[in-house]
């Protein structure tokens, strides 16, 4: 009579039929390595709100009618006069060589000059350029820079970045030595490094982690025969899972990295748990019926542990930042791969592979089981301590978290694009020389809408100047750059001054040929809408900020705009309303609390719920989260020390320790309960947990940590933020496996160790 479990008979049939197993996960890995390789790179920072909220709903409208081109700007800061002779000539040899690339239009004070028709002498081109703040305000011109605004048209990333590299060439052939280097700024070349850095950083890492788990796997178990049936799941199960996001429609961001790793290492963590008790075979039980009791056993913890984390990951869909959206969503399902592969594709291979057991030894050296047998009563002895030691360090990470009304604010958000450049790379240095030097590097863009056909009207126009050089009187603005802008910059290439007429009838006759230069000014058209002549933007140039002090100046433009509309009736009809890249950007800042709180919060609930189904006691449903929850605290205590910020990748750090970290719990109180069964008393019981997993619960927070801690190597900080301080998570999280937990299991189970 057979006494299998269905569960058995079902692992027994899977390793007997293990030839077609193995041979159809083989046969899905080109498969999965092929969708993985048609998985588009996407740097750019608008993406990464999602595509529901109401900024980006308006900002796509607005770039609809107003498209947003891409400009970069190339700086030059001579060692002498930048209006010498040899500067402005150089200036002019790069302009010129710039006009002659497709769909690129160089612009500089050089470029207005020419249009004066004057000749080109560097004292009237010194007194042209620094006689408005115009020219100044726009960042064109300084005591000690000239620059070259470039604009350019690009469909998608490759356009993008082959106009860059021919501006690159024209730099290294056109020489220019009076000029010097060029610092290169402009949100093209953000986009363009984030990009390639989350291309390569796989491939960066992966050799890292790879290599240790090779030398891990050999320490711990001494057999190739084990690591070839390890490296072969996890290569299956991390391209299988990388491929899933092309079937999603998913494109690689500043995070996405993080999928093949989470996958990758829980993974590992996984198949370490499965072989430590496959090689745990008894003296009198045959290897066949011992490998499928292995998997049995195991099939619960390992279960509940990756439907945990899976749970912890798909919670991340509450956020409003697209990438981490789909970062939640794609990680979820990787690890529902790797829990097939896992009870599939890895016992086949151990059985075809014939992997070694350790028949009738325990899987812990001796120096860990000594160190097991005296952990129960050194936790019983000093239990109220450890508890208090935790209960302390939890409360001081709380603290360094959200802060302390009146004693210490909340922990910094860091949202800029540019605070995720390595600040001694030269494209970091040449962002923050170029702010220094105008005093701001974001632009939000003020939609102006009005009946058709009011923009080319003398009363509109006037009160539209009016509006502009108001907004430009607020404090946090640089400058402000609209349809008038460009029609004083006309007036003073013509001699006349940089400011239009305050008297109507002079303001009409100085704008009279503006639809005619709608059609020959392309500049121009970048203001007025030429369909319809009754929509207009600003760009108004600001300090990068957060959401709340751009809300702010949202705030004061709208208010400077109904001042404007109480004082023009023309404008009675029409309204202002505040967009733009810069706005959406300051969205990932105000979503990054919610994204902690909310995905944190949903994420214990959905890995309490599923410790409810798992264990039976109250008492342990709680406790199994101790460990997690005491290194998540800790670990922002940590990151505030040390001055770590919360951005788009750390935010991660709460919902990526306590969905993985949980996996250790849930082994050790699955093997408690299991000698509970048999009527062991605590610290037996706390015994055969130790001997059992304890062993794998220390190889794996070891895999865990060494995994993230391969992005130390990362070129972009905030990934090499997270991967250092979420290893240090995990090793707090180990800490508390076997002090706080056994030390929380003695006060709230009110047991004492045996009798000696």
């Amino acid at each position: 009579m057979d006494d299998r479990t269905r569960l058995e008979k079902l692992f027994a049939a899977i390793i007997a039929r293990r030839g077609l197993v193995v041979a159809f996960w083989l046969l899905l890995l080109p498969v999965g390595a092929w969708l993985a390789l048609q998985i588009p790179s996407e740097g750019s920072i608008d993406r990464l709100v999602v595509e529901a909220d109401p900024d980006v709903v308006l900002t796509r409208s607005f770039q609809k009618v107003f498209p947003e081109g891409k400009q970069v700007v190339l700086m030059f800061e001579p060692a002498g006069d930048p209006f010498a002779p040899e500067a402005v000539s150089e200036l002019g040899a790069l302009e010129a060589a710039v006009t002659k690339l497709k769909d690129v239009v160089p612009f500089s004070a050089l470029t207005l000059f020419k249009r004066s028709g004057a000749p080109l002498d560097a004292a009237k081109y010194r007194e042209f350029a620094l006689g408005t703040p115009l020219l100044r305000k726009q960042g064109l011109v300084g005591d000690h820079h000239l620059s070259l605004a470039v604009t350019f048209t690009a469909k998608n990333a490759k356009e993008r970045d082959e106009t860059l590299d021919q501006l690159d060439l024209v730099l290294a052939q056109v020489p220019h030595p009076v000029l010097g280097v060029a610092r290169r700024v402009g949100q093209p070349y953000v986009e363009q490094w984030i990009e390639a850095e989350t291309a390569s950083a796989t491939v960066r890492y992966f050799p890292l982690f790879g290599a240790f788990v090779v030398v891990l796997v050999l320490a711990l178990y001494r057999s190739l025969r084990a690591l070839g049936a390890i490296l072969i799941t996890l290569g299956v199960t991390v391209a299988l899972a990388f491929g899933l996001g092309h079937l999603f429609g998913f494109s690689l961001t500043l995070v996405s990295e993080l999928v093949p790793l989470v996958v990758l290492v829980t993974a590992t963590s996984t198949l370490v748990y499965l072989h430590s008790r496959y090689i745990q075979q008894p003296l009198d039980v045959p290897l066949e019926r011992h490998h499928v009791f292995s998997l049995a056993n195991k099939a619960l913890p390992v279960t509940a542990s990756i439907v945990a984390a899976l749970l912890g990951f798909a919670a991340l869909a509450v956020s409003q930042i697209r990438p981490i959206r789909e970062l939640g969503v794609w990680t979820a399902a990787g690890l529902a791969l790797s829990w097939l592969t896992a009870f599939t594709l890895f016992p086949a291979l151990q059985r075809i592979f014939k992997a070694p057991t350790r028949q009738g030894q325990l899987a812990a050296g001796g120096l860990y089981a000594r160190l097991a047998d005296a952990l129960p009563q050194f936790t019983y002895r000093f239990r109220w301590l450890l508890l208090s030691c935790a209960t302390v360090v939890a409360a001081a990470g709380a603290v360094a978290l959200f802060g302390l009304p009146g004693v210490l604010s909340p922990m910094r958000l860091e949202i800029d694009a540019v605070e995720y450049i390595d600040p001694e790379l030269p494209l970091r240095k040449d962002m923050m020389a170029y702010e220094k030097a105008i005093a701001g590097l974001a632009a939000v863009r003020v939609w102006v809408k009005a009946p058709e056909g009011a923009m080319v009207e003398p009363q509109t126009l006037q009160a539209l100047d009016r509006f502009t050089a108001a907004v430009e009187q607020d404090p946090s603005v640089t400058s402000v750059i609209g349809p008038t802008t460009l029609l004083r910059l006309r007036r003073y290439i013509a001699g006349q001054g940089d400011t239009l007429p305050a008297d109507p009838e002079a303001f009409a006759e100085a704008t009279a040929d503006l639809e005619q230069l709608l059609l020959t000014e392309q500049e121009l058209r970048g203001f007025i809408d030429l369909k319809t002549l009754g929509e207009a933007q600003l760009m108004v140039v600001t300090r990068r900020g957060d959401a709340v002090s751009y809300e702010a100046l949202r705030g004061r433009i709208e208010a400077l705009w109904k001042a404007e509309q109480a004082r023009s009736p023309v404008l009675a009809n029409a309204s202002a309303t505040v967009t733009g890249e810069a706005i959406m950007q300051s969205k990932i800042g105000a979503h990054l609390v919610p994204t902690l709180t909310e995905s944190f919060g949903l994420t214990a609930a959905l890995i309490f719920l599923t410790f409810l189904v798992v264990f039976r006691s109250g008492a342990a449903r709680v406790m199994a989260m101790v460990p997690s929850v005491f290194a998540i605290l800790a670990t922002f205590l940590v990151m505030r020390l040390t001055g770590i910020p919360l951005n788009v990748a750390t935010i991660l750090i709460a919902t990526t320790v306590l969905g993985t970290t949980e996996n250790d719990q849930v082994h050790f109180f699955h093997h408690y309960q299991e000698a509970k069964k048999d009527g062991a008393s605590a610290e037996k019981a706390m015994l055969h947990t130790l001997h059992v997993s304890g062993h794998a619960i220390i190889y794996a927070t070891l895999i865990n940590a060494s995994g993230f801690l391969a992005l130390a190597f990362s070129n972009l900080p905030p990934m090499r933020q997270f991967g250092v301080v979420t290893s240090i998570a995990f090793a707090f999280s180990m800490l508390a496996d076997f002090t706080a937990l056994p030390a929380a299991l003695w006060v709230v189970m009110r047991a004492k160790p045996d009798p000696r």
